[in-house]
């Protein structure tokens, strides 16, 4: 079996590693929730937060395989199974069910404000060790952060 080396140092690639699998597995869960809201929003805003959920699934789905991929390039196998995303991501539940278009607003900002809080925690754990999985991890908050100001207008 072959298996990819870093170029990273060894407790370098540790950090990175943490920050890369962590990511990707709030990505995950981001993209799942968002389309389980989608398929059970409900009510006279419907349309609107219907179609830009799946603006945030569609985010969410694009990063995760990028840092997937940032992560098996640096030779670290990435986990995003059902199991490992269920036990490892940051953001809390989902609601079950239908779900008031209000409410769907107010679960969305909320798991992206949870998902950001940490993303911003990996721009600071990975300057020094990567800067290259630092500017992934600012270009994706920048993306995200734009999805929860958007969320966060619709119940101004």
């Amino acid at each position: 079996m072959y298996v990819v080396k870093s170029p990273l140092p060894d407790d370098a690639l540790k950090t990175v590693a943490e920050a890369l699998q962590g990511a990707l597995l709030d990505l995950v869960d981001l993209s799942l929730a968002a389309k389980q809201i989608h398929w059970n929003v409900v009510g006279p805003r419907f349309r609107s937060i219907h179609l830009q959920l799946d603006e945030v699934v569609g985010s969410a789905r694009t990063h995760s395989d990028t840092v997937a991929e940032r992560a098996s390039a640096l030779g670290v196998p990435p986990d995003g199974r059902a199991a490992t995303v269920a036990s490892g991501s940051g953001m809390g539940t989902t609601p079950a069910g239908w779900i008031k278009d209000t409410d769907a607003v107010r679960t969305m900002v909320d798991a992206l404000g949870a998902v950001i809080t940490r993303m911003r925690d990996r721009v600071s754990a990975t300057g020094e060790a990567d800067p290259v999985s630092q500017d992934l991890f600012i270009g994706i908050t920048a993306d995200l952060e734009k999805h929860h100001w958007m969320f966060q207008a619709e119940n101004a």
